[in-house]
């Protein structure tokens, strides 16, 4: 039985995190330009302003929408800060989401009740946030497309010598492969001695 002389793993390609982090940036990128075109910016804060569809938005709505897009088509360019962009979406739209159930009166008593309604929150925003959250949550822990990349196969207990990349490198480095497929490494040595 032969086995490879080298296999290594490594995170490979565009990954389905930096698709995912990249479309949801750009959905709220649209959603905030198309919320710019309804409201206007009069009335930044207003607790009632305009709608978009069902969503209860005003033009500071429209700027974190903005905020939030620019942020996904810019982490979405690497893999970890995708990630990084899912936990924060997590974390500030969990926290949206349960302001939001504050505010529409789920709770017995508006912990919330000082800060009021500057982001015009509704019923519909809140399973929107609540959606967003999960979408966020995914993105974050989606596992990783991984490659495999394997070396030329040796059969077990024979020696390989294996010369360095570049031709000017003089020294070489001698494993053995073992029976379960191991490597043991001789050390190196410089053949020019």
């Amino acid at each position: 039985m032969t086995r490879p002389a080298e296999t290594r793993v490594r995170v490979g390609g565009l990954q389905p995190t930096q698709v995912l982090a990249g479309l949801v940036g750009l959905a709220y990128l649209a959603i905030g330009i198309i919320g710019f075109t309804i409201t206007g910016f009069g009335d930044f804060a207003a607790a009632e302003h305009s709608t978009l569809w069902v969503f209860a938005i005003n033009p500071l709505h429209n700027v974190v929408h903005l905020v939030i897009g620019v942020l996904g088509v810019l982490m979405a360019v690497m893999s970890g800060l995708a990630r990084t962009f899912g936990w924060l979406l997590f974390v500030a739209f969990g926290v949206l989401f349960v302001w939001g159930l504050a505010i529409t009166d789920v709770f017995a008593t508006n912990p919330v009740s000082g800060l009021g309604n500057p982001l015009a929150i509704d019923t519909a925003d809140n399973w929107l946030h609540l959606g967003t959250a999960l979408v966020g949550l995914l993105i974050a822990v989606l596992p990783a497309r991984r490659v495999v990349e394997r070396g030329e196969t040796v059969p077990p207990g024979t020696v390989e010598e294996r010369r360095p990349a570049e031709e000017n490198e003089p020294t070489t480095e001698t494993t053995e492969t073992t029976e379960h497929g191991g490597h043991r490494r001789f050390g190196r040595h410089d053949p020019a001695r």
